[in-house]
């Protein structure tokens, strides 16, 4: 791709050989690639899950215009979710085996796709078709799905942290973006504001994403980060390459146990708060740049908890720091249905923050540690799937109950309760014993591409 006098195909090779010279092998200084390719991630998803979560902004502009019901434009929402989650098992097997750059290279192009297609609508199915179905699409393969299994071909130490980066990363862009977007319909718009989302997903993420990702160290000549070398050059454990059917996982408690409390993580979090605090925030009288704002400050909160969420768990272990996140949520969401001012509103925003998608990085790790690598994609997939079923229920049941009752307090209840469940199913997972392999311990096999 050459633009005026840059030829950006030499500059991601360029930056690759740097790279390479600098820090081939993990023991040298230098920059290590992976930390490259950690950071194009976190960007991708900053921004897909920056535009997802944008979606409260749109609902009064929509309903306003159009007059459209709540519950129609939850239907979406719901669509949207089902699809996301629904094509996580797909997303991993393909980055399972063809590498995670394709799948997220073409979820930020569908993503870009939809998003300005939105901005063109005037019929509620055109709604369901562009943002519920062809963003949804992209924004799977954009996804902590495709990083979980970036970050399993990239790191062997620190990846519950890389995938504390990418939620982090995740959590950033619901801060940058929804203030964004909210800015841009109350300026100029609803449809400016998709148009402007979309242009940034197309002319910006895109191209980034595709000159500077790679699948794996081999593509740079490199060894995975955290690889230790000596007695077997280049060595990995034979357990960290080990692979498990989704057959053989569904026989395995910690499959369902984490399955049931990520459904939760998804009914509590993207599907009720993600959609409906916005409107709930509007209709007790907060301006909807406030509401947003509120949001924006969660979202960096978002940052700060999935960041020690990676710490806590490379450093702790990941099951009770897991049980906590999804007690504290619960705590909090009983708290939502008193908030009555600003200060309020922004102290649930921040305690409901820290521990948004704090979930992600111990949940991710222990399918990793439960059933191996070379699976994790394809099943942490699946149970990214019962979070958006999840999400898509709370969704839909979030603008039911608003309907029937003209509140959203008994939503809220619920999902509070189901927190305080979750945090009871998790103590129940069996978590692996953690120990440093070596060579006289177990076998050892080559390093091997992909």
């Amino acid at each position: 791709m050459r633009i005026g006098h840059w030829d950006f195909r030499r500059v991601g090779t360029g930056l690759e050989e740097i790279v390479r010279s600098r820090g081939g092998r993990p023991t040298e200084a230098g920059l290590h690639y992976g930390w490259i390719v950690t950071g194009v991630t976190c960007l991708a998803l900053l921004v897909a899950a920056g535009v997802r979560s944008s979606f409260g902004v749109f609902v009064h502009p929509l309903q306003q215009e159009f007059g459209w019901d709540r519950s129609a434009i939850s239907v979406t929402a719901v669509l949207s979710m089902l699809l996301y989650g629904g094509l996580g098992p797909l997303a991993g097997r393909l980055a399972d085996r063809y590498g995670p750059k394709v799948v997220l290279v073409g979820g930020v192009l569908l993503s870009g796709i939809g998003v300005l297609a939105s901005s063109t609508m005037s019929r509620i199915w055109q709604f369901h078709l562009y943002y519920g179905l062809i963003t949804s699409i992209g924004a799977g393969g954009a996804a902590t799905v495709t990083a979980a299994a970036m970050a399993s071909r990239w790191f062997v130490e620190r990846r519950a942290f890389v995938i504390g980066l990418t939620g982090a990363a995740m959590s950033a862009g619901q801060l940058m973006i929804l203030p964004l977007a909210a800015y841009l319909e109350q300026a100029y718009g609803w449809r400016w504001s998709f148009a402007g989302l979309g242009l940034i997903l197309a002319l910006l993420i895109l191209p980034v994403t595709a000159l500077f990702f790679r699948n794996d160290p081999a593509e740079v000549g490199l060894k995975p980060y955290g690889v230790v070398i000596g007695g077997a050059e280049g060595a990995v454990p034979t357990e960290s390459l080990r692979g498990t059917s989704l057959i053989e996982a569904a026989r395995h408690s910690g499959f369902w146990l984490l399955a049931g409390s990520f459904f939760v993580c998804g009914y509590t979090s993207t599907g009720l708060i993600g959609v409906h605090l916005i409107p709930h925030a509007v209709d007790h009288g907060f301006p909807s740049l406030t509401a947003s704002a509120a949001m924006g400050l969660m979202g960096a909160m978002n940052v700060v908890g999935t960041l020690a969420s990676g710490y806590l768990c490379d450093r702790y272990g990941k099951r009770i720091p897991l049980a906590l996140y999804y007690f504290l949520r619960g705590l909090s969401l009983f708290f939502l249905p008193m908030v009555g001012n600003v200060v309020e509103l922004n102290l649930f925003a921040i305690v409901f923050g820290l521990n948004y998608i704090s979930t992600v990085p111990p949940t991710a790790t222990l399918t990793a540690d439960l059933f191996g690598k070379r699976s994790v994609g394809m099943l942490y997939g699946w149970i990214f799937f019962s979070h958006q079923i999840g999400a898509a229920l709370a969704s839909y049941l979030g603008g039911l109950v608003y309907d029937w009752t003209c509140a959203y307090d008994w939503a809220f209840i619920s999902a509070g309760i189901l927190g305080v469940l979750a945090a009871g199913l998790v103590l129940a997972i069996r978590e692996p014993t953690r120990r440093v392999p070596t060579a006289s311990s177990v076998g050892i096999v080559p390093a091997t591409a992909g």
